[in-house]
């Protein structure tokens, strides 16, 4: 049995599929159970993936499976789906009559983790992928975690944008997380605001009957809310304020600590050169590139936004600079900004990271 499980394990597929599926069989259990099922989803989510990294379980490299729907069409639509089954079924624990104040607060982290970098880094992929269901898919998710605008803000400024200052996204050399917070949400939201609105002008094309797609963000969250709060009351609405605001916090973490103190330089014209893989942090670990969609792979991601997940290629070229650690790993650190300066200052190329 163990010989056959490695060999199925050996696929990128199954590989792909069994780390999605372990953590959401894991919180689901929490949910129902609570307890040590409680601690073991997050623990899975915390602990388990770092010593998994740190063991070089997943073999760095590419991990191949680029051309199998099962893979790169099945799975994210799968992660999409669970993501909603989710909402009320941590809803329903969270509200409910619960055993003790431990069990709550165990439950509340690990589902705002899950949501926070998986159900983000498949949303993620979703809002890149042309096919239109997919895209709505992806936007819906952001919207139901009341960060709708980050489908505009991400695709339409961060990616032009991207590695200069006209980018609330690109985090500034010395910069500590906090500040970048309070400066990159309501940043993203009012630029991605005024491009959108650019674009709706009838001069670019607009089409009859389209509305401003903030419309459908501020509506739809609204909508989760008032849904929600008939369904699980006033203590439901707060309950998912509360696990958004920590999902989203896990957003900001993650495009804080994968442009920190990069820098694209400005040619004679005033222009900034085009995006290379030394724009954006990666990380090598292949056990959490798994469980995020290869998200740790974000250099290929910024040269080539079309590409699946299942392609992207880890440091492009060599150029791309790698994290000491992994991507859920530095987002820690990110908390503590003196222990993340110290060990990541010193890793930049200070001629363009203190132009910022």
């Amino acid at each position: 049995m163990t010989a056959i499980a490695s060999r199925v394990l050996s696929t990128p597929v199954a590989r792909f599929w069994a780390a999605s599926a372990v953590p959401i069989v894991l919180l689901a259990l929490a949910a129902i159970l609570g307890g040590w099922f409680s601690l073991a989803a997050f623990l899975w989510i915390t602990g388990v993936v770092f010593a998994m990294d740190e063991a070089e379980v997943i073999p760095r490299g590419i991990m191949g499976g680029a051309d199998d729907p099962r893979l790169t069409l099945w799975l994210p639509v799968a992660l999409g789906i669970a993501h909603f089954l989710m909402i009320p079924l941590v809803l329903w624990s969270l509200t409910a009559p619960v055993p003790g104040l431990w069990d709550w607060f165990v439950t509340f982290l690990a589902f705002g983790l899950w949501f926070g970098q998986v159900s983000n880094a498949n949303a993620h992929e979703l809002i890149h992928r042309s096919d239109r269901r997919l895209f709505q898919l992806g936007m819906w998710v952001y919207t139901s975690l009341l960060f709708g605008h980050h489908t505009s803000a991400h695709r339409k400024v961060h990616h032009r944008f991207v590695a200069t200052t006209d980018d609330p996204n690109t985090a500034q050399w010395g910069e500590s997380f906090y500040a970048f917070a309070v400066r990159a949400w309501p940043g993203a939201f009012r630029a991605g605001y005024e491009i959108e609105r650019f674009l709706m002008r009838p001069r670019l094309g607009r089409k009859a009957g389209r509305i401003n797609p903030y419309a459908v963000y501020i509506g739809g969250a609204l909508a989760v809310l008032v849904v929600i709060g008939a369904i699980f009351g006033l203590a439901g609405i707060l309950v998912w304020i509360a696990l958004s605001a920590h999902a989203q916090s896990q957003i900001l973490l993650s495009d804080y600590v994968q442009h920190y103190g990069l820098l694209r330089k400005t040619g004679p014209d005033g222009r900034a050169e085009p995006v290379g893989p030394q724009h954006s942090w990666d990380a090598p670990q292949g056990f959490s590139g798994l469980s995020l969609l290869n998200a740790n792979r974000h250099a290929n991601h910024h040269m080539r936004p079309g590409l699946s997940f299942a392609e992207l290629e880890l440091s492009p070229g060599d150029k791309a600079p790698l994290l000491p650690h992994s991507l859920p790993v530095m987002a820690t650190v990110a908390l503590f900004p003196r222990l993340w300066r110290r060990i990541m200052d010193r890793r930049l190329p200070l001629e363009d990271s203190r132009a910022l």
